[in-house]
């Protein structure tokens, strides 16, 4: 069988249960290895970019929808079992590594929209000339100034026409800083960005329509929907750690009652104190009356 055909196979699989197929084992378990923990605890990243440039192919894990509404059964009669929360945590960390995959490109893709280094010295370089043409300009007029006191004329007239030059000289280091700006970079005059959230290229020439696109895509969603997930897990995570202490399960008399022990009951220990401080305050007040 052809790798497309067992893709294909596997789409099937996933959409209509094995089952359905003919392939699938019908005593399969949903604890199985076999059976796919992410499907069943939520979604499976590799149902999120089908037929995009991050397509991660077929699972290879069985979805089965049986398996799912066994599982959740299972887990709504006995929420307490150690084994949902081994397979919720291991469905949260494997939607992380997605994520942080996603976040490692988008981070590689800042990177290579920087200046290169050469980029960067000759950036330097005309700032530092576009400096020194400014002090020289300053040291003119300072001279003009000079001139004209001491009654020198063809010597202001000579300097002035330097500074003039010296302006122009400084207007096209200017323009050449700006423009190498605007096109520095492996962005060039596309000036591309990173999307955030899925970490594809945008330009910010592009049209709403191609914008839109972008933003309504599969890929975009699918990234946007595994963030939600994450930041899900972090309320939930915040939410059970700032819950209230389970109370104490009251018996047939009250808080804290139930069959005395060798001692008695908490009620009669509870008596038998209160006694003692009624006695103990008797003592203290008549010993300083």
């Amino acid at each position: 069988m052809g790798r497309l055909a067992e893709m294909q196979r596997k789409l099937l699989e996933q959409m209509m249960g094995p089952e359905a197929m003919g392939t699938a084992n019908a005593n399969l378990h949903w604890s199985d290895e076999k059976v796919c923990r992410n499907f069943l605890c939520g979604t499976c990243p590799h149902t999120l970019f089908t037929n995009t440039k991050m397509d991660l192919g077929a699972c290879p894990k069985s979805h089965t929808e049986r398996l799912k509404t066994e599982f959740l059964a299972a887990k709504a009669a006995t929420p307490n079992d150690p084994t949902f929360a081994r397979f919720q945590k291991e469905y949260e960390s494997n939607i992380f590594q997605f994520v942080d995959e996603c976040d490692r490109r988008i981070r590689a893709a800042h990177r290579r929209l920087e200046k290169t280094p050469e980029e960067n010295a000759k950036t330097t370089n005309l700032m530092r000339e576009i400096a020194e043409i400014e002090l020289a300009i300053q040291g003119g007029t300072e001279k003009i100034e000079v001139y004209g006191e001491q009654g020198k004329v063809d010597e202001s007239m000579r300097e002035m026409q330097a500074i003039e030059a010296l302006k122009n000289e400084k207007a096209e280091k200017e323009r050449e800083l700006q423009q190498l700006t605007d096109t520095s970079g492996a962005s060039g005059h596309q000036k591309l960005r990173v999307c955030d959230i899925c970490g594809a290229y945008l330009s910010v020439l592009d049209s709403d329509r191609r914008l839109a696109d972008h933003f309504g895509g599969k890929m975009h969603l699918g990234y946007h929907e595994l963030r939600n997930m994450l930041q899900k897990f972090k309320e939930e995570r915040e939410k059970a750690k700032n819950a209230p202490p389970p109370q104490i399960t009251s018996g047939p008399d009250g808080p804290g009652s139930g069959p005395p022990g060798r001692f008695g009951s908490d009620r009669d220990h509870r008596s038998s104190r209160d006694d003692y401080r009624e006695r103990d305050r008797g003592y203290h007040s008549s010993r300083y009356e």
